[in-house]
């Protein structure tokens, strides 16, 4: 098993379950999401390529589950060298005058306090040396798109102020803005576009990868 750890929340599927597959060569994965499922074939996925994963099926807005993760893994390895953070909630398009309370909250407990919450918890674990990945969109400020556009954004604010106090001392957090993909999340808010025409999550992950390793 390699030496380095790299956490992936938000990792059953899409660019989460992309990034796993593309690191486990060099890492062993610690993979975090809702879907056991979609962890299982994730883990076939990297052992079939002579990779190792720990799976790790909770979710990420249940702070005591994250707090017992991060424990986990300090007790075992010490430390992460990697987060790559892709984990996010979709609520349903809207105008912003009927906007949903239910789905508000969904989103601003996933998209902005879960990253509060797991920012403090992880930064030990990366130390000076690690670095933490987090991916923005552009579709933030489109119209029907508030629910998930303000939280969106409020989740790259709280990256990008981290990586301004970090930048002198480490870890070293990146801000990168994939391609569009074909995921669950962007059929959810375009359901009736060519898929074909859109960039695949693996073809995205080997792109992306070079900025950060």
């Amino acid at each position: 098993m390699t030496d380095q750890i790299a956490l992936i929340t938000g990792a059953s599927r899409g660019l989460g379950a992309a990034l796993a597959a593309a690191l486990a060569p060099t890492h062993h994965i610690v993979a975090v999401a809702r879907t056991v499922g979609g962890l299982e074939a994730l883990d076939d996925r990297i052992k079939s390529a002579g990779g190792s994963a720990t799976l790790a099926p909770m979710d990420i807005t249940n702070r005591d589950a994250m707090a017992q993760l991060c424990r986990s893994v300090y007790d075992r390895w010490g430390k992460i060298d990697l987060w790559c953070h892709t984990a996010i909630s979709a609520p349903p398009l809207s105008p912003a005058a009927h906007i949903d309370a239910k789905d508000w909250d969904k989103a601003v407990e996933c998209n902005v306090t879960a990253l509060g919450v797991l920012v403090p918890y992880v930064a030990p674990l990366l130390g000076t040396e690690g670095k933490a990945i987090f991916f923005d969109d552009p579709v933030v400020a489109t119209r029907f798109h508030g629910a998930y556009g303000a939280t969106k954004a409020a989740q790259i604010a709280l990256a990008r102020s981290w990586q301004a106090e970090t930048a002198a001392t480490g870890p070293e957090v990146h801000v990168l803005t994939p391609l569009p993909m074909p995921t669950a999340l962007r059929g959810r808010f375009h359901p009736g576009e060519d898929r074909e025409a859109l960039s695949d999550p693996d073809s995205e992950a080997a792109r992306l990868l070079p900025k950060f390793t």
